[in-house]
């Protein structure tokens, strides 16, 4: 699998392990990250050799580029426009949907995904919080008017009826690259609610690099981690605070943590158990 970094193969003893972590959790809190996705063909940042990191210079949007100049915003949108399609065409996993499963018989608490690709929603889960919010959604940042992000291609599209070009690759992030001229040319929409032409810019409903999740929802995340029996984390370097946060405040509350991700982690030191490996292989050998 192409954005799927090199692994081995599972160890049977930390299998068993795992096994056991699940049976003696009733609640588990599950903690998702790119590595979760990169089976379904979208890929992460940071993995050797396959991440984007490791393959391109490109840097992810930060968020006050976006928030001040126009002519971020216009290259973002042509980029994403042009990835949309594959991006929101890509379907859940094996993971994905073992994890619907788990949930269904009532094993999960709560799943909290780093992740904007809504492949755990695709995949059936219910119990879902995005905690960098979802490329599906987009929103004014005059008046928070929110539109769905495919109703928003349609929009882009009549604005730029003209603009016909593949993308070559896709990024974490969704978007592709383009030539400058025809980022130049890429005509943006202002939010019609509020009528505001200079302010009433659209940005998807995403927590940028630069930007913070909000405190009253890392607060409910806290509660609903102090709640559960557990936490699992699934496919995450935990490099990034946002989601790193939660295996400190597991280790604060006496949580048992187990991890599963191809290659080290920023809190492997805090868990009980760390499998390293496909993220696939690994649940998919755990019976509920």
């Amino acid at each position: 699998m192409q954005f799927v970094p090199r692994h081995g193969l599972v160890d049977a003893n930390e299998l068993e392990q795992l096994q056991e972590f699940v049976d003696n959790s009733t609640g588990i809190f599950v903690l998702t990250g790119a590595g979760i996705s990169t089976e379904s063909g979208i890929p992460d940042y940071r993995s050797e050799e396959v991440g984007l990191y490791a393959r391109t210079n490109h840097k992810p949007i930060q968020h006050q580029e976006f928030m001040k100049s126009k002519h971020v915003r216009q290259r973002y949108w042509a980029r994403n426009f042009v990835g949309w399609s594959t991006f929101s065409g890509v379907a859940p996993n094996l993971s994905h949907t073992t994890l619907a499963t788990w949930e269904k018989h009532g094993k999960i608490s709560q799943i909290i995904t780093q992740n904007v690709d809504r492949l755990h929603h695709k995949a059936g889960c219910k119990s879902v919080v995005e905690l960098h919010g979802s490329a599906y959604d987009v929103k004014c940042m005059n008046c928070s008017f929110t539109i769905d992000r495919h109703d928003f291609q349609e929009i882009l599209t009549n604005l730029n009826p003209s603009f016909c070009t593949k993308s070559v690759e896709m990024r974490p992030d969704a978007d592709v690259e383009l030539p400058q001229d025809i980022i130049d040319n890429f005509k943006l929409p202002y939010c019609h609610h509020c009528q505001d032409p200079i302010k009433g810019f659209f940005k998807p409903d995403i927590v940028f690099f630069g930007d913070n999740v909000s405190k009253d929802l890392v607060e409910w995340i806290y509660s609903q981690l102090e709640s559960s029996d557990s936490l699992l984390v699934i496919g995450s370097s935990l490099q990034v605070y946002s989601g790193y946060r939660f295996i400190l405040k597991a280790n604060e509350f006496n949580k048992p943590v187990a991890i599963i991700n191809i290659g080290k982690t920023r809190g492997d030191k805090f868990a009980n158990l760390k499998l390293s490996g496909k993220c696939s292989d690994i649940l998919s050998k755990i019976c509920i």
